[in-house]
């Protein structure tokens, strides 16, 4: 008798993409904010709200990846050829807004230049990602366990689409984040902008969620047939009133209620996605364990997992507890 380690696995990758999600998301934001800002002074402390934490968030991308390809062998051999591009865009847009971190601060002849790398490079890592997203609930054309599609497959409307709702998601995450840990003028700029963010946001997810049942027959039945109906109706509710939270908060003096309840925005639309293609891993073709590796592979590789997960919850915790409260013009990258 073999013990069933998928749904472990399943666990383990849906907590660290929506770690990932949360944590490099709020920095992402701040980057597309970043060209938007008053001057160089507020540009200066939007990147020292993020530079302590932001290139240990990105630890979850790795956990991620490395997760499905040990796990999950098939899925990452169908999903990668397909949203191929979308990731070499991604890693690239990372890879310019981590050197633009650095170089901004060193080289202030060029720090115009600096500027637009960090913006540019968090712009395109975020819509990528949304693509991603887009091509993982419309679907890979699969051929027996192989896929059959070309590498241009994520042009299409609703990808597209998806990676503009995930820049808004991302720009409402960064904003209430600069909400939370800034004070006078740059935070009265950050309320602004994360009030037209959460009207973007929640436009998107309307528009998403009544096309996604559209693209397929499935996610409809899962979500319009008795007792699902009655079963999945929290994830709307639950969604409009943490929107009306976040509207609320950013028209009083709270600090902390727009980046929780954007958090909690995310969660909702997360749950919503797993909702729709659960059990699938490669929609709507293979299921979690169809795709998933042999019993011992997954035993043998989940015991440094399990033991690397506290660590880095350990380690991240701790960094957000020291670098905690607000940000000061004369800490970090300048």
């Amino acid at each position: 008798m073999h013990l069933d380690f998928v749904p472990v696995w399943t666990v383990i990758l849906g907590v660290g993409v929506f770690m990932y999600v949360l944590l490099d998301g709020f920095d992402l934001g701040v980057g597309i904010l970043f060209p938007f800002a008053a001057d160089e002074d507020a540009r200066s402390l939007m990147m020292n709200s993020v530079a302590p934490i932001w290139d240990g968030n990105e630890t979850w991308l790795i956990l991620g990846g490395m997760g499905l390809l040990a796990a999950f062998p098939v899925a990452f051999a169908i999903v990668i050829p397909a949203v191929y591009f979308p990731i070499l865009l991604m890693l690239l847009g990372l890879m310019f807004r981590g050197v633009a971190f650095e170089f901004r601060s060193r080289d202030p002849a060029h720090r115009p230049w600096w500027n637009r790398a960090f913006f540019g490079g968090s712009l395109v890592a975020t819509f990528s990602q949304g693509v991603v997203l887009g091509m993982f609930v419309q679907g890979f054309t699969v051929t027996g366990r192989a896929f059959t599609g070309t590498s241009f497959d994520w042009l299409a409307p609703f990808p597209l689409v998806t990676g503009a709702g995930l820049v808004a998601g991302y720009v409402l995450l960064g904003s209430a984040w600069l909400v939370m840990k800034t004070e006078g003028a740059l935070q009265t700029w950050a309320r602004r902008c994360a009030t037209l963010a959460l009207v973007a946001m929640l436009a998107f997810i309307a528009v998403v969620s009544i096309w996604t049942p559209l693209l397929h027959e499935e996610i409809a039945a899962r979500w319009f047939t008795w007792p699902n109906l009655a079963w999945f109706a929290f994830v709307p509710v639950l969604t409009a009133l943490i929107a009306w939270a976040i509207w609320r908060s950013l028209r009083s003096s709270s600090d902390y209620v727009p980046f929780v309840g954007a958090m909690g925005l995310f969660a909702m639309s997360y749950l919503g996605l797993g909702i729709s293609v659960f059990p699938y891993i490669v929609p709507y073709r293979l299921t979690l364990w169809d795709a998933a590796a042999v019993p011992s592979a997954q035993a043998f590789l989940l015991i440094g997992t399990l033991f690397l997960l506290p660590i880095i919850f350990m380690y991240l915790g701790w960094a957000y507890y020291v670098f905690r409260g607000k940000v000061s013009a004369d800490v970090g990258y300048h």
